[in-house]
């Protein structure tokens, strides 16, 4: 687990897609890139993060 992190913060997302944190934080809670909530912080896991680019790559609206 040390190459690659498996659980992404949204800081972590927002510098994979290169799109600014206001704009992540905004897709994440409407649900529009997959995650989930620990307490009041957001994490994407990187597995569910590069399916739902190959779902939008395939012309999928999600």
């Amino acid at each position: 687990m040390d190459k690659e992190q498996e659980i992404m913060t949204v800081s972590q997302v927002a510098d994979y897609l290169q799109i600014s944190e206001v704009t992540t934080y905004k897709l994440v809670q409407e649900g529009r890139i997959p995650g989930f909530k620990i307490g009041r912080h957001w994490r994407v896991r990187k597995e569910d993060l590069r399916e739902h680019i190959r779902k939008l790559q395939h012309g999928e609206h999600l």
